[in-house]
């Protein structure tokens, strides 16, 4: 498929040989001011015959056999230009053909891109939610650790008021 994508024009160009660039290049100029004037030219020229003396039937027969010979010729270089050109036009048909088809497999990428973008934003959220709830279940156990030391403070207080109430029994008993 690599192979395709490098055939074009310039490829085709380079098969031609010499006869086939000449041809083309008679094909190309046809439609030029310089072919204009040429014609114009040999056309004074033939018709110029009659006063050099030749005949008009001589005049008519030469100028009919040029210029269907000319007509054969042209059409037969055109033809080799149109033949090229569709050769061109067939190389750049499979260029694009080759574009599509990757143009639908980056299209097929960046879609599986959203869904893995869209998964990785509903996972997020999920995270989210844990941290959060995670930060909800460490302040309780900090609310929960603050009121087991405040108990701890109090049990050591009425420890230590039983300690004194002991000696002061003690005390009293003795």
């Amino acid at each position: 498929m690599e192979k395709n994508k490098n055939i074009g024009i310039e490829t085709i160009r380079r098969k031609e040989t010499v006869f086939e660039q000449f041809a083309f290049s008679i094909a190309k100029n046809l439609g030029s001011v310089w072919s204009l004037l040429a014609h114009t030219l040999f056309f004074v020229g033939i018709f110029s015959l009659y006063w050099l003396g030749s005949s008009t039937e001589q005049i008519l027969l030469i100028l009919t056999t040029v210029v269907s010979l000319e007509a054969i010729y042209m059409s037969i270089f055109i033809q080799m230009t149109v033949n090229r050109h569709s050769e061109g036009l067939s190389a750049v048909q499979e260029d694009i053909e080759d574009i599509q088809e990757d143009v639908e497999e980056i299209s097929e990428d960046i879609e599986d891109i959203q869904e893995d973008v869209k998964e990785i934003g509903e996972d997020v959220d999920e995270i989210s939610e844990d941290i959060e709830d995670i930060s909800e279940e460490l302040d309780e156990d900090e609310d929960d650790k603050k009121h087991h030391d405040a108990t701890n403070m109090k049990l050591e207080k009425i420890e230590e008021t039983l300690h004194r109430l002991l000696a002061d029994i003690e005390g009293l008993k003795k």
